[in-house]
């Protein structure tokens, strides 16, 4: 699944994304990939924060975390 497909599918599924790369956190060898996702699609439990220092790993904990919350999130397992 390419990026565009990713998120087209969690926005239908009422999640809004947002994914940053923070040039400061690089320089500083920090984490720099944030993921954050909100929306009705998350439920009660308000949003998802993760942060790490590849894409991969922030998509990857990211993925993680809202595969525990309530919903059809089972196709995301394709994606990890």
């Amino acid at each position: 699944m390419n990026i565009e497909q990713l998120m087209e599918r969690l926005g239908r599924s009422g999640v809004t994304v947002i994914l940053k790369v923070d040039d400061e956190r690089m320089v500083e060898g920090g984490e720099p990939w944030i993921l954050v996702m909100s929306g009705p699609g998350l439920g009660e439990q308000g949003f998802i924060r993760a942060e790490s220092s590849s894409l991969s790993d922030c998509l990857e904990e990211g993925f993680r975390r809202l595969r525990s919350r309530p919903g059809d999130w089972e196709w995301l397992a394709e994606i990890s």
